[in-house]
């Protein structure tokens, strides 16, 4: 969606132990960390080009495989990758969550935002339904483009939404609910990876598959309703969601 603006979080200037081995590591420790410095720099790998720079993945990675180190009991855990692996990622998550995917719009569409929730809810109640772009356009006298664009950033991509509902639909299901179970997959990826990525996945989209999205998910249009907006058939537009959904399974997976 265009007229986002993406706003850069400075992180913090991350220790000195992200860089190299602390020097209080016992032998034990540090020799596991020597050992498994390949399993973290591959845990980051996996959350590049999302926002945070690689270097700086690997440094957190890097720290949770210290962090690892220092807290393995061989007495209670057998395994230390099975013990090293979540940390490490749940370091990197952590830093993800904090640094990364910080998105807002332009302050005239944040204006405007205010002004589309006041005349959705009159224009709801009203129809008996959630308005169209078009509709909402119409009774703010606004240009459809700039209504979509507002739609568009008005917290679609965060990780709350996720759970949301499609509106006026019993027990609908919500976006989350097509995406990763919240219980750990084989990989130990669980939904917690879901909601920080859900986000950089969806902007990759082309701007009607994420336009169909919105509609379908967050303004709880029908298929119907979404074939009569962008000119299709509602078997196609079936087909187009089903789509979408196997492709940001894809990106998640």
């Amino acid at each position: 969606m265009t007229g986002k603006s993406v706003s850069t979080q400075v992180a913090e200037p991350l220790p000195e132990s992200a860089h190299t081995v602390p020097a209080e590591l016992s032998s034990a420790a540090s020799d596991l960390v020597m050992a498994h410095l390949g399993v973290a720099h591959g845990i980051a790998r996996r959350y590049r080009n999302r926002g945070i720079a690689a270097e700086d993945l690997e440094q957190v990675a890097r720290l949770g495989l210290v962090k690892a180190a220092r807290g393995y009991d061989s007495a209670k855990q057998a395994d230390f990758l099975a013990y090293a692996v979540p940390t490490i990622r749940g370091e990197v998550r952590k830093h993800f969550r904090d640094h990364g995917w910080v998105v807002r719009p332009p302050r005239r569409v944040q204006e405007l935002q205010s002004r589309i929730l006041a005349a959705a809810a009159d224009l709801t109640q009203e129809l008996g339904r959630s308005p169209r772009p078009s509709e909402i356009a119409a009774r703010l006298g606004e240009p459809v483009g700039e209504i979509e664009e507002a739609l568009g950033a008005d917290g679609c991509f965060s990780p709350s939404s996720l759970d949301r509902p499609v509106s006026g639909v019993p027990d609908a299901p919500s976006l989350g609910d097509l995406l990763p179970d919240a219980a750990e997959d084989a990989d130990g990826h669980d939904a917690v990876d879901a909601r920080v990525m859900l986000g950089p996945a969806v902007r990759r989209l082309s701007e009607r598959d994420r336009k169909i999205l919105h509609l379908r998910f967050f303004s709880g249009w029908t298929q119907e309703e979404i074939a009569r907006e962008i000119g299709v058939t509602q078997m196609h537009v079936s087909r187009l969601l089903t789509r979408i959904i196997a492709e940001l399974r894809d990106e998640l997976s």
